[in-house]
């Protein structure tokens, strides 16, 4: 009889553990399953799980891939203004608002990339904890055209859109992106307004005699 103890036995009682776990607890065992065979991203529930590996791992840029381009494009265009105001503000304010307003951006100003600044407002707004607490495993997918709702089975249903890339992304988070992407464009050109006002002054401090 082949010893419980010897390598081969011991795989045996893995796989028999395995597919006693997946009996017995069948939603735990589906989503093991489907979590580990990770479906193409160029479909929902491969995107979906793959969102749900990054957000298990609580690294937000990880499923910046799994946005929807609108989101991304709003990330990359907040880290553009952003560095365009810190660096106006750095040329030509007056302390103490030049070092205050420098620090405030700093963070999406120096951000890498766009992914990065997804990260920061991920953290900022509390997405990756509440994502964390309503995903589970998939109940069903609902495909139109372009567009396909992924509903767990906790009930939560999730939006996504597909990319030119066919990759399909989360569109959860386009609007608020999308608006701090506009506040970031709006301060931007009041920086720049600002900007010259100072460098007006400036000049005019320098043009007066000295006494």
């Amino acid at each position: 009889m082949e010893d419980a103890l010897h390598p081969r036995g011991l795989n045996r009682r893995r796989v028999l553990g395995l597919a006693l776990v997946v009996l017995l607890l069948p939603p735990v065992g589906w989503w093991a399953w489907s979590y580990l065979q990770f479906p193409s991203d160029r479909t929902p529930e491969g995107a979906y799980l793959r969102i749900v590996k990054a957000v298990h791992q609580g690294r937000a840029e990880a499923f910046f891939a799994y946005t929807e381009t609108d989101a991304q494009h709003a990330c990359f265009t907040i880290r553009t203004y952003r560095k365009q105001a810190r660096d106006r503000v750095l040329d030509a304010y007056p302390e103490p608002e030049r070092t205050r307003l420098a620090d405030a951006w700093a963070t999406e100003a120096l951000a890498a990339d766009g992914a990065e600044v997804f990260a920061l407002h991920a953290l900022r707004h509390g997405w990756v904890d509440r994502l964390r607490r309503d995903l589970s495993g998939i109940a069903k997918v609902e495909v139109v055209g372009e567009r396909a709702t992924v509903e767990t089975v906790k009930g939560t249903r999730y939006p996504f859109r597909r990319r030119d890339n066919g990759i399909w992304g989360l569109t959860s988070f386009t609007a608020a992106l999308g608006a701090e992407a506009e506040k970031a464009a709006r301060d931007a050109a009041q920086i720049e307004k600002n900007a010259a006002d100072h460098q007006r002054v400036r000049e005019r401090e320098r043009a007066q005699p000295q006494p």
